[in-house]
């Protein structure tokens, strides 16, 4: 590349530089590296977030006591018996015959223990129809889902034999099947569609296999390298399943979207008459930086997961990290040693109608793309405070809804409709049996579980908890004489109703505990379950959004300003953002509260919006948002540098990225718009809030308000006060001889030689 890489002085300039002149030992390193990471991952092996580690709190605490006893708490089953008609009661004749059959039948099986008759145990529901035979799957509770189908079916057999009555099985191991064999491949699928989906929208972008197959390649070297390491690193922090998919979903978005960057900038210096190794050169000291500082940016945003407190959190915000970092130095070390190698080649595998010959497409005036955002831009830039105006008033009307959202843990018929016949199942037995599907687990713990005070306080417990009205009963007390433990199961009045549930709760833990066992030394009672979870995991995200949203927001803005060395820029970026998220918090309110198109999307108004989620897109969102700004805006920046006025360089800058942002945009959308078909009502918005922001983020935002913006600011858009001149300077602008003035033309299109 000659003498005169001695004046790049940024970072991507460098590195694309030696790995253009080294382009083998490029190539090799980052097959090594991924080859490694791969190895070394498989060979430590992943170690996953534990039940005692999600929260913390007292689920947490409930956990370690369960964890440290070294207690396995089976999967349990529960099958309702219920009479169909008003007339029907559990002191029938035909009913007890029905609930004998149930219990001879799941014995039978062999696959359970302890099978209890709601006779002996009191599990008769208020109004006499309703009574549950109770048991628990032997074996393993996290692989009890596959083993539960013989019992199934033996229930299903009594079922058949009393026709007059409703006998359906409901718990943990049937829950697991049902879901596993309804939705258990609906994430695979999405995983796997996610890969050619992008590939079939590169293609139309570039017209030709080899140059649509380097964004994938790259991208799906970097996810592999990234598990290899979250292998790794999970000996440390401890890694989930849900980790791994939102490292797949991330890590293909930005994976694609940086190597399209670095790609089409190579592309169009060829193509504006460059010679290869020039036109590398100004694609890595251009696009390459604006890779490094969108990568960085996103790493940051991703950071902010860290700071909730919540394992599953740290673990996607660590796992989101890494392959960003992976694919952002991927995109600017391998990906110009293999443009280097492929030179012309890059145009190999042409599809027809979709890459016509350089002669035609040079005489074009541009893409459509280009042709449309140069119309859209002609009517922003006369009149900009219209454009403003408008688009702004536009995003925070579709924003207003987002003032009444209402978070909460997804119940089951919300999660899932009334599709599935357990999610009936679980409906009626919490009607007969408030609570009764998931209740409230109190563990207790002593030095003498069996000491006559603790068990005085444990009986004093049992009766408080239903004279208080926080259960209907009835409270089970399992004792594990060996670990000096006690399990008290107690069934809280609001079943699955969790803001009422969370009431009882409430009762249970600062009324009676305190009562009861909170006055026996040495006694500790953490109260756990569904409910309980629920609530400490709310608790604790809400008290993480404040610190969360701030360190995001400030590490944002200083990196922006830092590499921009411009507050307007900085600030700009950061509102446009803001607006962005909420734009996308208003829709998902919309559409999932409040049911308004819902069907649109193939979803329904349950509503609420499910806790975790609108802390999650806002860090995934203010990521992914920066790939667009500063990729539109360095280009911006880099016009103004080589001497265009402000105006001429907004339009400059927002029309030659058109294709790139459109296509990038294209390619995000259509990967998050994958988990918006999936079954689960968290996963639609997840799906639907992700696609929708980057949708209007690469419309509204950066097409007409980002430009609307800059024109009105006009010189002030490079505004640094000289206080702030001290800063670091991370520009490293290319020098200006090292970016040449395109070649002269003929009339055909042609470069002229001389």
């Amino acid at each position: 590349m000659g003498t005169g890489d001695t004046r790049v002085r940024g970072l991507a300039a460098r590195a694309g530089g030696w790995s253009a002149r080294h382009r083998w030992a490029a190539v090799g390193i980052w097959v090594l590296f991924v080859v490694l990471a791969m190895g070394l991952g498989s060979a430590a092996g992943r170690v996953d977030v534990k039940d005692s580690d999600q929260l913390k709190g007292e689920t947490h605490t409930a956990a370690k006591i369960i964890e440290d006893a070294g207690i396995d708490e089976p999967a349990s089953e529960t099958v309702l018996i219920q009479a169909k008609g008003a007339g029907g009661k559990a002191t029938d004749s035909d009913f007890r015959a029905a609930v004998a059959a149930v219990m001879k039948a799941v014995e039978g099986t062999g696959k359970v223990t302890d099978v209890t008759s709601p006779y002996d145990t009191n599990t008769i529901s208020k109004d006499g129809r309703s009574a549950l035979v109770q048991f628990d799957m032997r074996g393993e509770a996290d692989t009890a889902g596959d083993r539960v189908e013989p019992v199934l079916k033996a229930v299903e057999g009594v079922q058949k034999e009393h026709g007059s009555l409703r006998i359906e099985e409901i718990g943990g191991a049937s829950m697991m099947k049902t879901f596993s064999d309804a939705f258990g491949d609906d994430f695979e699928k999405a995983e796997l569609s996610a890969v050619p989906v992008a590939l079939g929208i590169l293609l139309i972008a570039f017209g030709a296999l080899v140059a649509a197959l380097l964004p994938v390649l790259l991208a799906v070297s970097a996810i592999m390298a990234t598990m290899g390491l979250m292998g790794v690193v999970s000996h440390v922090m401890p890694m989930s399943d849900t980790a791994n998919s939102v490292m797949l979903l991330v890590g293909l978005a930005v994976g694609v979207d940086y190597c399209l960057f670095y790609l089409r900038r190579e592309r169009e210096e060829r193509q504006a008459g460059r010679d290869p190794q020039t036109a590398l050169r100004i694609a890595a000291a251009t696009s390459g930086r604006a890779i490094i500082v969108s990568g960085v940016t996103v790493c940051v945003a991703m950071a902010g997961m860290l700071f909730t407190g919540l394992a599953e959190f740290e673990a996607m915000g660590l796992a989101s990290l890494m392959v960003v970092a992976v694919a952002m130095v991927g995109s600017v070390t391998v990906l110009p040693a293999l443009l280097s190698l492929l030179g012309e080649r890059v145009e190999k595998g042409k599809i027809p109608f979709l890459h016509p010959d350089s002669r035609l497409r040079r005489k074009r005036s541009g893409n459509r793309e280009s042709r449309f955002w140069t119309a859209v831009l002609k009517g922003v830039l006369a009149k900009p405070v219209v454009s403003v105006v408008v688009a702004a008033g536009a995003l925070l009307a579709i924003a207003a809804p987002a003032l009444g959202m209402k978070t909460q843990n997804l119940t089951l018929d919300q999660e899932f409709g009334d599709s599935l016949p357990i999610v009936q199942t679980y409906n009626r037995v919490n009607d007969a049996f408030p609570g009764g599907s998931d209740p409230a687990e109190v563990v207790v713990k002593a030095a003498d579980i069996n000491a006559p005070e603790v068990t005085s306080a444990l009986a004093d417990f049992k009766e408080r908890a239903i004279s208080s009205g926080a259960s209907r009963g009835p409270v089970e007390i399992k004792l594990h004489d060996a670990q000096n433990l006690a399990f008290v199961y107690v069934p809280l009045v609001g079943g699955s109703d969790f803001d009422k549930a969370g009431q009882s709760l409430d009762t249970l833990r600062d009324e009676v505990r305190p009562a009861t066992l909170g006055k026996v030394d040495g006694v500790e009672a953490p109260i756990t379950g569904q409910v309980a979870g629920s609530k400490d995991f709310n608790d604790q995200l809400t008290g993480a959004v404040v610190p969360v949203f701030a360190f995001v927001v400030v590490f944002a803005f200083v990196l922006m300003l830092l590499s921009f060395r411009s507050l307007t820029v900085a600030i700009t970026s950061i509102v446009l953002n803001l607006l962005s998220v909420g734009a996308a918090y208003g829709i998902l309110v919309a559409v999932f509260q409040h049911g308004w198109g819902a069907s649109l999307v193939g979803a329904e108004g349950v509503g609420a919006i499910i806790t975790w989620l609108p802390l999650f897109l806002f860090v995934i969102l203010f990521g992914l948002s920066m790939d667009y700004h500063v990729f539109v805006v360095s280009r911006i920046r880099e016009a103004r540098l080589r001497g265009r006025t402000t105006k001429d360089a907004i339009q400059h800058g927002v029309v030659t990225t058109a294709g790139v942002v459109t296509s990038a945009a294209v390619i995000m959308v259509a990967v998050f718009a994958i988990f918006g078909t999936l079954s689960m009502q968290s996963m639609k918005q997840m799906g639907v809030g992700l696609a929708a922001a980057v949708l209007i983020d690469a419309t509204i935002i950066r097409g007409v308000l980002l430009p609307a913006v800059m024109a009105l600011l006009g010189e002030r858009n490079w505004y640094l006060p000289k206080w702030l001149n001290r800063l670091p300077d991370l520009t490293h602008d290319e020098a200006a001889d090292a970016v040449a003035a395109p070649a002269a033309r003929d009339d055909e299109g042609e470069p002229v030689r001389v």
